[in-house]
């Protein structure tokens, strides 16, 4: 920080409140929003101060022409899985792998690109995540994410557009993850 010119006094402040704060005083909060062009965007947050949090998502997102909805307007729109990640690697019978781990779990089982998804429902990530530890799987990436059931499709100008907002989102380090309904 100090490499970047940031006054010393914004340094001691955010070493205070990564220091000095009990996990007690963080609290998870889930914002929905209408970006630019129909995007939904749900934001997931972690904070200690709701409204600094509430403030840093809105001006962004009016700025981009879009508005902050009601809490659970969206929640029919995304589902919550487990997502599952690992590496394709020789001796991997992928049919196999999914028969395993349908008892586990497992709803979807894709592949692109060398690297293997397993999709299930959240509630089923321990069970996915042990099924995968018995068959010998090394995991890339492990986790809960909220993923579009009703997809859209935006053209590469309204992409830049969204995508701008979503990087000025996650660039608040309260935001812990931004899910969109681009297909």
């Amino acid at each position: 920080a100090k490499a970047e010119n940031m006054p010393k006094d914004n340094i001691a402040t955010a070493i205070k409140r990564a220091a000095g704060k009990d996990m007690a005083d963080i609290s998870e909060v889930n914002y929905e929003a209408k970006g630019p062009h129909g995007v939904m965007l749900f934001i997931e947050t972690a904070t200690d101060n709701t409204n600094r949090t509430i403030t840093n998502v809105r001006t962004p997102i009016n700025k981009a022409g879009g508005e902050m909805l009601n809490s659970g307007s969206l929640e029919f729109l995304f589902d919550r899985k487990t997502v599952i990640q690992f590496e394709k690697k020789e001796g991997h019978d992928l049919e196999e792998i999914e028969l395993e781990l349908i008892d586990h779990g497992l709803e979807e089982l894709e592949e692109n690109e060398g690297m293997v998804f397993l999709y299930g429902d959240f509630t089923n990530f321990g069970s996915l995540s042990q099924g995968c530890e018995e068959l010998g799987i090394e995991l890339s990436r492990a986790g809960l994410q909220r993923i579009s059931n009703n997809p859209q499709e935006f053209s590469e100008s309204q992409l830049d557009e969204i995508e701008s907002l979503i990087d000025k989102l996650e660039d608040d380090e309260d935001v812990q993850a931004v899910y969109t309904n681009i297909a």
